[in-house]
């Protein structure tokens, strides 16, 4: 499918008539806008003929669904991968600043907290996300004239989903009722006992304990255990092993919960015909017509329109801009830090730029600066672990989303 603009730089509808475009390509009538999705402005006015487009959105946590079709063909699929580094960045970023202002500005005067967080305001992770959301939709009205967008956000109920027979008070106070705070109900509900010597080392000192690191696994009670003073240095000293696992998370359950009426309520803003469909439609609709379980395919069913001939498929991963760490953490002898960052550019190449390997298309995911490179597809197939740039022919320079065609299975 190739994606049409009219002069003014309009959507009009796409065409599979690839002589025709390669013949006004040719008379210079039209120009290349873009190459993934093939795009082309048309140079001279024409009839602004258009369809009607229905747009399906399955938002999502990782990842989006996206599928731009009419009554009998689909017009658009992709599967957009997004960024889930964003709390751990974060939490690297405030051990270092911590560690870097307690070595330079130890004796800094305390000062008046004066930053309040606004009206509407969301954690930088689901932020970022949400935007990546509304940046979809944004580009896919720059190339279809889409007429009508159709959303379903899942909703989850992690009571239930903890305990699904939970209710009446019960489901109303929660479990942490009548405790300060988390580490007094975690004492409360270990029964104040250590979980590795059960109060043999009779220590009368009680830490709660991070299954995972903080910085990953954060303060929910089910990432922290009771283990006596005692213990708790002997693991940290790699003196005792602790076989636990957390249990099960709910970061992502509460990131819909949380981005479901706030990409809703932006999309109604900024487009006049939006809608919301639920996830039990969806379900139902895919295995009525038999269709086979996927995000871009789910998005077909959310636009209503399950029997359209559908089209290979664009897999899509939003990636980080840069890295703005410096330095590494290990401090060198001298007291020197070595640099965390590589060059910029490598003999004449970027990190996720899109380049032709012995006839293959892939994406830079690691270089050295001898010139050899990690190549890849998105979905992680290793094209080769160390080409010589001598091989590559730079496609694309690197941009914040990497694309790639995918068949249809």
């Amino acid at each position: 499918m190739i994606y049409v603009l009219n002069q003014e730089g309009q959507p009009l509808m796409p065409t599979k008539r690839h002589g025709k475009v390669r013949h006004l390509l040719e008379k210079g009538k039209a120009k290349v806008v873009k190459r993934t999705p093939f795009t082309i402005q048309l140079l001279y006015k024409g009839e602004n003929y258009t369809q009607d487009i229905t747009l399906g959105i399955d938002a999502g946590s990782k990842h989006i669904g996206v599928s731009a079709s009419t009554d009998t063909e689909e017009l658009y699929s992709s599967e957009v991968e997004l960024r889930n580094d964003i709390v751990k960045l974060l939490s690297s970023r405030r051990a270092l600043r911590s560690s870097r202002r307690n070595r330079k500005t130890r004796h800094r005067k305390a000062r008046f907290d004066n930053r309040a967080k606004g009206k509407g305001w969301l954690a930088p992770s689901v932020r970022q996300k949400i935007d990546t959301h509304l940046k979809v939709v944004d580009d896919i009205h720059k190339i279809l004239p889409i007429t009508e967008i159709v959303v379903e956000t899942a909703q989850f109920d992690i009571q239930k989903i903890k305990n699904p027979d939970i209710s009446g008070t019960e489901y109303q106070e929660g479990e942490q009722l009548n405790s300060w705070n988390i580490r007094e109900y975690v004492l409360f509900r270990d029964n104040h006992t250590c979980h590795h010597c059960k109060g043999k080392s009779k220590e009368l000192v009680l830490n709660t304990h991070h299954i995972e690191s903080r910085k990953t696994g954060g303060d929910a009670p089910n990432n922290l255990i009771t283990l006596c003073k005692t213990c708790h240095d002997k693991f940290h000293k790699d003196e005792i092993e602790l076989n636990i696992k957390r249990g099960q998370k709910f970061n992502h359950a509460t990131f819909m919960g949380v981005m479901r009426w706030a990409f809703y309520n932006v999309l109604k803003e900024k487009y006049p015909n939006v809608k919301m469909t639920f996830g039990y439609i969806t379900k139902n609709t895919r295995i009525e017509n038999n269709l086979q379980k996927s995000h871009h395919i789910d998005a077909l069913c959310i636009a209503g329109h399950p029997k359209a001939k559908q089209l290979d498929y664009y897999q899509v991963k939003k990636v980080r801009c840069h890295n703005r760490q410096i330095h590494k953490l290990t401090i060198n002898k001298g007291g020197t830090r070595k640099n965390n960052q590589a060059p910029y550019i490598v003999k004449g190449f970027r990190l996720f730029d899109k380049v032709s390997y012995e006839g293959k298309e892939c994406f830079i995911f690691g270089r050295r600066t001898t010139g050899y490179f990690d190549l890849r597809k998105l979905d992680g197939t290793t094209i080769h672990k160390s080409a010589s740039y001598k091989k590559l022919k730079l496609i694309k320079p690197k941009g914040s989303y990497l694309i790639e065609r995918k068949k249809v299975c």
